[in-house]
């Protein structure tokens, strides 16, 4: 799949840390969905959908990245990583020079496409 050149001139103009953080993990998100991803840029920061339906973003600020998920109230988060009050959105904060669980936020990347997916592909209700 070819990539939206305007989240490539964003990552582009991402140049320190932050923009590392924000490159790295955009690129985990889009693995996920695979031949049925679909990109955009959705309020100004790279947005990752399956099919049509969003399920995960990044977004740089001036001492953080977030990795955020449209549905991120649903998943499951063993780790404890998402954070957020909004009726539906939930985000992970990622800072230069903490730790992160890897794992655990791939796994919830991995929820968050499996859940997306599963949604979009449910018949709708008559």
């Amino acid at each position: 799949m070819a990539h939206d050149p305007a989240i490539e001139a964003w990552m582009a103009g991402q140049a320190d840390e932050l923009g590392e953080i924000a490159r790295h993990w955009f690129a985990v998100i889009r693995r996920c969905a695979g031949a049925e991803l679909r990109e955009l840029l959705h309020d100004g920061h790279p947005t990752a959908c399956v099919g049509d339906a969003a399920y995960a973003y990044v977004n740089a600020f001036r001492a953080h990245v977030n990795v955020g998920f449209f549905l991120g109230t649903g998943l499951a988060d063993p780790a404890g990583l998402l954070q957020g009050s909004g009726r539906f959105m939930r985000h992970v904060k990622l800072r230069p020079g903490e730790a992160v669980d890897a794992a655990a936020l791939e796994a919830l990347i991995e929820r968050a496409c499996r859940d997306m997916d599963a949604r979009r592909r449910r018949e709708p209700p008559v």
